[in-house]
């Protein structure tokens, strides 16, 4: 059967089955789905009101999403909505909450006691500053400082807390006992946000450039939870956003100067850069481009610098 043919039957038992699961992520983390309004065919079914009686007949409901999708006509998929409960180191949580589409009713610490837990982190998974990007991370750390790094945090963290309580042990306002801990501690929340925004979301932070730790949880809420829910919009949104690329115009006119030399080489590249971009020794739009070519076969990748090697 066709998931556009799934009968009602079939979609509420996948919600049950996926309802206040918890989905782990990270040393302690979770995802879990409280509720979910709307599917496939609430967005086919908004998206139909523009077109009345009839359009059924003209376009299947996949083809429909798809072609919502790669135009970029958002409003049908706000009509659906998903909530989660979640539970999210505040450092991670920080990055979260930028995004400013959706409801939040997040876990307080003036009126309970802080959950009590904090992110680990392994000793094989500390990462180094990435040297092409000011906020991202490079290549693991050296084995012998991850485990030193571990040790300390470990350290760190069991201090925290035991200032923590002894705050509280003396009756001091767990408002004021609460200022000291780090931002490894976990908080919880409940997220709920309309599909539109949701995708959007994921879109972000299951890019490679978002950090790992935010990517793991839209990896789970993507794979684990919209993907089942919504088959068809995940579908449409795996081939024109997911895994999609956008060339620009300056793209465009880089390729039509490589026309007659694809493959090319990465000197033929430089040589069809941008003229903005020729003078700089620094260009993130031309990085982004190469790569882009480099991705579809186009050109060859750039020679690896001996520096870079070490």
């Amino acid at each position: 059967m066709h998931e556009s043919q799934t009968t009602p039957g079939d979609r509420a038992s996948r919600l049950e089955g996926l309802r206040w699961r918890k989905f782990p992520v990270l040393d302690d983390g979770f995802v879990a789905l409280v509720d979910c309004m709307g599917d496939d065919a609430a967005v086919v079914q908004a998206a139909r009101v523009s077109y009345g009686e009839g359009t059924r007949r003209v376009s299947d409901d996949r083809q429909l999403i798809r072609y919502l999708l790669r135009h970029a006509h958002t409003t049908p998929f706000e009509m659906a909505e998903v909530k989660l409960l979640v539970r999210v180191p505040m450092d991670c949580w920080r990055q979260w909450v930028r995004h400013r589409t959706a409801n939040i009713n997040e876990y307080s610490t003036r009126y309970s006691l802080a959950i009590d837990s904090m992110q680990a982190t392994a000793d094989d998974q500390w990462r180094q500053q990435a040297t092409g990007n000011r906020q991202g991370s490079g290549a693991p750390a050296p084995p012998a400082v991850g485990t030193r790094l571990s040790h300390a945090e470990a350290e760190m963290q069991a201090q925290a807390r035991r200032v923590y309580q002894e705050r509280l042990d003396v009756g001091i306002a767990r408002e004021q006992a609460r200022k000291d801990l780090p931002l490894s501690t976990y908080t919880e929340a409940y997220w709920k946000i309309d599909l539109h925004n949701l995708l959007h979301f994921l879109a972000l932070r299951m890019d490679p450039h978002a950090q790992l730790e935010i990517r793991r949880y839209a990896e789970t809420i993507g794979h684990e939870i919209v993907a089942p829910l919504f088959p068809l919009c995940w579908e449409a949104f795996c081939d024109y956003r997911l895994e999609a690329m956008r060339l620009t115009r300056l793209d465009q006119e880089v390729i039509r100067r490589l026309a007659g030399r694809l493959p090319a080489s990465h000197a033929d590249f430089l040589a069809a850069q941008d003229p903005a971009w020729a003078g700089l020794d620094r260009c993130r739009e031309r990085d982004e481009c190469l790569a882009k070519l480099v991705a579809l076969g186009l050109v060859a990748a750039a020679p690896v610098s001996p520096r870079a090697e070490e």
